[in-house]
C-alpha cells in the first residue's frame, strides 16, 4: 500500500506547484517508517553563522550506534525494492547484456603487448600479454583469484623498460589505498616486495628496469585510515628486491602538507620530471632530476601554481607540454631545459576553437585530441606544428588511447559511442589507416537507437549542450520516463559512451539524457571556471535548464523525470533537489558530497577546495551554505522519490555524507514519496567495482524507478528480442 501511495504522491505533486504543490503532497499520503535517528544539539558557528549539525553522530562509521543505523536503513531499504514486481526482469537482462567482451587499449613495452580483457561477467577484467600481435595471448594477472568475492581490483600497473617485471597495484573493496607488488613477466610469479600506503599514485620504471618511482603517505592509524585526512604525500624509489623500509625518498615538500606528486621517467631514461599538484585544481609545478648524474639535486622547470603542466615527452633537453597557460583551451608548448625562461618557450600547436584535451609523441608526431562539443576529433601534427591529418573516427563519439613511445609506428585507439560498445582499434601512422585489434559483440541492434545532441539556454543565457539517446520513433508527448544525468565539476568532461546499464533502461522505453555542465572541462578551463566556488550554482542551473527543455519539449514531463549523478554529480542531484523539488519525480543522489561546510575534514576532501571554497573562508561559506545539500532540506517539504546510494569502503566520500543527508531527509519528508538510502557493503567510490556488485546496483536502480515513475516496462516486456 505504501509503495501505491508514493507513486500516487509522485504524480500528484508534479502535477501542481506553490502552495498548492506543497498541500497536495502533504494531503496525499505519509512517509513511510524510517529507522530512528538520535537528534543532538551540536551546532557550529561559521563566523557568526550558527549551523546545526544534529546527526554528527552518524560521522563516526565504527560505532555500534551507526552500525545499527545502516542495517536498519538497509532493511528498510531492501524491503521497499523487493516489492518491486520488474526487479528480478531487469536484472536478468543486465546481466545478459553485461556477458560481452570488453578490451581495454593495448600498450607496448619491452618487445610486448599487454592489455586487459573481461569475458562479460568477470568481476575484474585479466591482464594479458603476447610477444606479437599474432601471438596468443596470455594470461599474466588475474585478479578475480585474488579474492573470493571479487572485491580486491587491479589499481594501477607499470611494465619495467625491458619487458621482464610488472609493478602492479591492488585495491580492496574499493578503497583508495592501494598495496603495490612485484610480478615476473616470463614466469608469472609475485617476487617478495611489498609496497603500503600508496594513494593517488604512479609508477614509473628507472631505465635500468632496477626499480620504481612511486608515491605515499605516511602509515594511518588502521581504525580510521578510512576516513582520516590526507596530507604530506612523498615521492620515493624502490629497488626491487629490498624492503619497503629501505625505500629512498627522492622528494617531499615538509613545509608544504598539501602538495602531492607524480613521478615520471622520460623515455629516453635520462630525467625523471616531477609533478607537483595541491589539491583537484589543475595547476601544477614541474620539476626535474638528472638521473644519469649521481646526486643532481630535483631543479624547478615551473615553479607556480598558475596553469595546468601535462608532460607529454622530451627530446633531449626540449621537454613538451599541454598547458592552459593564457590559453585556457590549452595549446602545446616546448620548454628548453637550457633556457627555461617564459621568453623561450615555443608554442607548437596552438589554442584552437575546440578544447585540447590530450596528446602523445609517437613515430616522432603529436598526435592531438580535442573536444569538439563534447565529441571526439584527433589530429596529427608534425613536431614544428604543422597539421598533418585527421584521423578518421568511426563515428560521432569518444576516442581514447593513442600512446606509445617516440618511434613506434604504430598506436591503439579506443572508441565508443552511446549505441555502440568499445572496440579498440589499430592505427599506423604511416598510412593513416586504422583496422580493428578487438570488437565485442553485444545482444542488441544498435539500429534501434538514436543519439542527438541539442542545445539549451541555461537560466543566465549560457548555451549549453546536451545528449539525447533513445529508441528510434521517441514520441514527443511527455510521457518518456527520462533518466537526466550530470556531473559539472573537477574539468572532467562527459561524452559518449557505451552503457549496458544505460542500454536496459532505452529497452525498458526510457530516454537516458547527458547535459554537459559548465565546471567541466568540455570547452576549456573557462568553462570549468564558471562552475567553481562561488560561481557553483551555474552548474545547478545548467542542469534545472535541461529539466525544463527536457520538459518544455515535450521528451518527458516531471512526473516521468528521474535524475541522477555519482560523487560531484551526487551533489548536484542533492541541491537540485532541494533548490527544485516540485520538478522531479525522482532523485538518485550517489556517492555524493552532502555535507558542504565539513566535507573538508575528511581523507582527500581538502583537496576539493580548489572546486568548492572553503566553509573557514567567510565569503565562500556564505555560497557554499546556500547549496549544500544537507543544510537545504527543509522540514515539511514534498521531496521527489529519493534514493540515495554510498559504501561502507568509500574513503574518497565518506559514507557519512550520504548518512547525515538520508537521515534529514526522512525526517524532513512531508509526502508520502520514498527517501531511501542504499549502503552497500566490501565497496568503495566505485573503482574496481566487481561485475556481480554493478548488475546488482543498476537493476535496484532501475527498479526504483519503474515504482516512482510509475513504469510497466521491463527490459523483456520492452523490446529485448535482438
Amino acid at each position: 500500500m505504501r509503495i501505491l501511495q508514493a507513486t500516487l504522491v509522485a504524480s500528484l505533486c508534479a502535477a501542481v506547484s506553490g502552495s498548492a504543490y506543497a498541500d497536495a503532497c502533504r494531503s496525499a499520503g505519509t512517509p513511510l517508517a524510517y529507522p530512528a535517528a538520535r537528534k543532538t544539539d551540536q551546532t557550529d558557528n561559521y563566523h557568526g553563522t550558527v549551523v546545526a549539525d544534529p546527526y554528527r553522530w552518524l560521522e563516526d562509521a565504527n560505532s555500534a550506534e551507526t552500525h545499527a543505523w545502516v542495517e536498519a536503513e538497509n532493511k528498510v531499504t531492501q524491503a521497499w525494492l523487493s516489492q518491486i514486481p520488474q526487479r528480478a526482469a531487469i536484472k536478468e537482462r543486465l546481466t545478459k547484456l553485461w556477458n560481452y567482451e570488453r578490451y581495454s587499449v593495448p600498450f607496448k613495452e619491452g618487445g610486448r603487448y599487454f592489455y586487459s580483457r573481461n569475458d562479460g561477467l568477470q568481476n575484474q577484467a585479466v591482464l594479458y600479454t603476447m610477444k606479437s600481435l599474432s601471438d596468443t595471448p596470455r594470461m599474466l594477472l588475474d585478479p578475480n583469484a585474488l579474492s573470493a568475492d571479487g572485491t580486491v581490483a587491479l589499481a594501477g600497473m607499470a611494465v619495467s623498460p625491458d619487458g621482464k617485471l610488472l609493478a602492479y597495484g591492488t585495491a580492496a573493496s574499493g578503497s583508495d589505498w592501494n598495496e603495490w607488488h612485484v610480478r615476473d613477466i616470463e614466469t608469472g610469479k609475485d617476487l617478495p616486495d611489498q609496497i603500503k600506503w600508496v594513494k593517488f599514485s604512479n609508477t614509473s620504471w628507472s631505465h635500468d628496469g632496477k626499480g620504481f618511482f612511486y608515491s605515499r603517505y605516511d602509515e594511518p592509524k588502521e581504525a580510521t585510515k578510512l576516513a582520516d585526512v590526507n596530507y604530506y604525500q612523498k615521492l620515493y624509489y624502490h629497488q626491487v628486491g629490498t624492503p619497503q623500509g629501505a625505500d629512498v625518498l627522492v622528494y617531499d615538500r615538509p613545509d608544504e602538507k598539501e602538495w602531492g606528486f607524480g613521478g615520471h621517467v622520460t623515455d629516453d631514461g635520462r630525467y625523471l620530471v616531477i609533478t607537483a599538484s595541491k589539491g583537484t585544481a589543475h595547476k601544477y609545478r614541474v620539476f626535474y632530476k638528472d638521473l644519469t648524474k649521481a646526486g643532481s639535486k630535483v631543479t624547478p622547470l615551473i615553479d607556480e601554481f598558475t596553469a595546468a603542466w601535462d608532460f607529454i615527452d622530451n627530446d633531449g633537453s626540449v621537454f613538451y607540454f599541454i598547458t592552459d597557460k593564457k590559453a585556457p583551451r590549452s595549446r602545446i608548448v616546448a620548454v628548453d631545459l637550457r633556457h627555461p625562461e617564459e621568453a623561450n618557450w615555443k608554442t607548437i600547436v596552438p589554442e584552437s576553437e575546440h578544447a585540447l584535451d590530450g596528446a602523445s609523441l609517437v613515430n616522432h608526431q603529436l598526435v592531438v585530441s580535442y573536444l569538439a562539443d563534447a565529441k571526439s576529433l584527433v589530429r596529427v601534427f608534425d613536431l614544428h606544428g604543422k597539421a598533418v591529418r585527421d584521423i578518421a573516427l568511426p563515428g560521432i563519439g569518444s576516442a581514447g588511447g593513442f600512446g606509445g613511445k617516440r618511434g613506434d609506428t604504430e598506436t591503439f585507439y579506443s572508441f565508443a559511442s552511446f549505441t555502440n560498445p568499445t572496440t579498440i582499434y589499430r592505427y599506423d601512422l604511416k598510412t593513416g589507416a586504422s583496422s580493428v585489434f578487438r570488437q565485442p559483440k553485444v545482444a542488441f541492434n544498435p539500429e534501434d537507437y538514436q543519439t542527438r545532441q541539442v542545445f539549451y539556454t541555461s537560466r543566465d543565457g549560457t548555451r549549453v549542450p546536451m545528449f539525447i539517446v533513445s529508441k528510434k520513433g521517441l514520441k514527443m508527448d511527455g510521457s518518456n520516463p527520462t533518466y537526466l544525468y550530470g556531473y559539472g565539476g573537477f574539468n572532467i568532461s562527459l561524452t559518449p559512451s557505451f552503457s549496458p546499464a544505460n542500454l536496459a533502461w532505452m529497452e525498458m522505453g526510457g530516454v537516458y539524457a547527458l547535459a554537459n555542465l559548465r565546471g567541466g572541462g568540455e570547452y576549456g578551463e573557462d568553462w570549468h571556471q564558471a562552475g567553481t566556488k562561488q560561481h557553483k550554482q551555474n552548474v545547478f542551473d545548467d542542469f534545472i535548464g535541461a529539466a525544463e527543455w527536457l520538459i518544455a519539449n515535450k521528451v518527458t514531463s516531471t512526473p516521468k523525470l528521474a535524475i541522477g549523478g555519482g560523487s560531484n554529480g551526487g551533489l548536484l542531484i542533492g541541491a537540485v533537489m532541494t533548490q527544485r523539488p516540485e520538478l522531479f519525480g525522482a532523485a538518485i543522489p550517489q556517492v555524493g558530497v552532502m555535507d558542504m561546510l565539513r566535507f573538508h575534514k575528511f581523507t582527500i576532501g581538502w583537496a576539493w577546495t580548489s572546486d568548492y571554497g572553503s566553509a573557514d573562508n567567510a565569503d565562500e561559506f556564505k555560497a557554499l551554505v546556500k547549496y549544500s545539500p544537507l543544510h537545504n532540506l527543509k522540514p515539511g517539504t514534498c521531496y521527489p522519490a529519493t534514493m540515495i546510494t554510498t559504501a561502507d569502503h568509500d574513503d574518497r566520500v565518506v559514507p557519512a555524507h550520504s548518512f547525515k543527508f538520508a537521515a534529514t531527509a526522512q525526517a524532513a519528508q512531508a509526502g508520502g514519496a520514498p527517501i531511501l538510502i542504499r549502503i552497500d557493503t566490501k565497496a568503495g567510490h566505485g573503482a574496481g567495482k566487481p561485475t556481480t556488485k554493478q548488475i546488482e546496483e543498476v537493476a535496484d536502480r532501475w527498479g526504483f524507478l519503474t515504482r516512482a515513475l510509475d513504469m510497466g516496462a521491463t527490459p523483456t516486456t520492452a523490446g529485448a528480442s535482438h
